[in-house]
């Protein structure tokens, strides 16, 4: 897939350098920011290496953050 340029903050995206999954924060410098669905720590990943979420992947991701949510009072 190509790599998604101007990625926009609250869309997933996918680090293919080693195929996480994050929601796009910001960005830092020359760096997209992403967080794990659900949360968690941030990471910094080169544009060049982001690239849009498959549809499953998003559907993955949506369900992570959704149970995520279930848990929390």
């Amino acid at each position: 897939m190509p790599a998604v340029t101007g990625a926009e903050c609250g869309r997933y995206v996918v680090d293919a350098r080693d195929g996480r999954i994050g929601r796009v924060m910001g960005r830092e410098g020359p760096y997209v920011q992403l967080r794990p669905p659900g949360g968690g720590r941030e990471w910094d990943c080169p544009p060049d290496a982001v690239r849009a979420v498959m549809p499953r992947e998003e559907l993955w991701a949506r369900v992570a953050e959704l149970n995520l949510a279930s848990r929390l009072p």
